[in-house]
């Protein structure tokens, strides 16, 4: 498949670029290296090491609990578990699709949503399974810090439920429309949604009180929690939008910052370290930039445009690793580029 051609900032410095056969559908860190999965169905560490992990295209990706190897689901219906050694299936559901994954390091627990079910599994018991089911789609999972609670977004807001309990009703938190990604706060103190129009909506879990988060041009694509949880990072419009999460009631009566990262356009996808001190953001014409938090400083990791993004990850080790629908793909050492303060 042909490549765009695009080179990255750091290209002279280190960068490197790969061009796969098959859409990029999402990029996992593994260990501090990009594992790149693809649409026909393999994992690609890098350039080098390939693995054939399902008979279709991978839909969803995570890293696994023990921080060894790669989590994926397809549209086969399996749920994969894959090292650059071999691949081990964890579940088979025949017909379905698994288009959302989520892992618990705490509790060593795996979600994944097929259809109208989010399954648990516990990667220290084999025989441990749980079937959660849902009126509408399982959109989007979350577990919450601790791993005892998984959030399922679907038509109608968000569903609650206990991860390990077998017999149960959810805690449903309301609200009219699709919601398609879900996260807790890294407190445990509230739930945040984003929705099919272009807003999210958050519950406070204490007291059930929600709150509507708008102001948006655009579908929110991407979010993710920082600065040890105090900000609340969201694409969805020009530059970054940080909602507040601090004190007792979060983002509840306060006002959003936007932050200009020199980017055209609407902030299309979004991804943050694990230490939630890097974001990176792509526009909608492939367009990246990374913001530093710590040290207030943006960088611009490709400065060209080209196709859509399909897939952005801030690695461990600082990297920047990307890839697109027609299977470009690449990765970029931030400490390679040159900095400059945030407008």
């Amino acid at each position: 498949m042909a490549s765009r051609q695009r080179t990255p900032a750091s290209a002279k410095r280190g960068g490197m670029e790969f061009s796969f056969d098959a859409f990029v559908s999402a990029i996992v860190d593994d260990g501090g290296q990009p594992v790149f999965a693809l649409g026909d169905g393999t994992l690609r560490w890098g350039g080098d090491i390939v693995r054939e992990a399902h008979d279709g295209a991978i839909l969803s990706a995570a890293r696994h609990p023990s921080g060894v190897g790669v989590l994926t689901g397809g549209d086969d219906g399996r749920l994969v578990w894959s090292t650059r050694d071999e691949s081990r299936e964890l579940l088979n559901l025949p017909g379905r699709w698994i288009e959302s994954l989520a892992v618990s390091q705490e509790s060593g627990l795996v979600a994944a949503a097929a259809g109208k079910t989010a399954v648990v599994l516990d990667t220290a018991k084999p025989d441990f399974r749980r079937e959660f089911s849902h009126s509408a789609s399982a959109a989007s999972l979350s577990f919450d810090a601790k791993g005892r609670r998984l959030a399922v977004a679907t038509y109608g807001g968000v569903a609650l439920w206990y991860a390990r309990i077998a017999e149960q009703k959810p805690v449903m938190l309301r609200c009219a429309g699709s919601h398609l990604a879900v996260l807790f706060s890294p407190d445990g103190k509230f739930v945040v949604s984003a929705m099919q129009e272009p807003a999210l909506h958050g519950w406070r879990l204490s007291d059930g009180k929600d709150m509507a988060m708008s102001g948006y041009q655009g579908r929110v694509r991407g979010m993710g929690f920082a600065a040890g949880g105090q900000w609340l990072i969201t694409a969805g419009a020009p530059g970054l939008v940080l909602w507040p999460f601090n004190g007792a009631n979060g983002p509840m009566g306060r006002q959003a910052l936007q932050v200009d990262i020199s980017l055209p356009g609407l902030t299309a996808r979004l991804a943050v370290d694990p230490a939630g001190r890097v974001v990176a953001a792509a526009s909608e014409d492939g367009r990246i930039a990374a913001l530093d938090l710590v040290h207030e400083e943006r960088k611009i990791v490709m400065a060209e445009p080209g196709g859509p993004l399909a897939a952005l990850a801030v690695l461990e080790t600082g990297q920047v690793a990307w890839g697109d629908e027609a299977g470009n793909a690449g990765v970029v050492d931030l400490a390679d580029l040159p900095a400059e303060p945030p407008s």
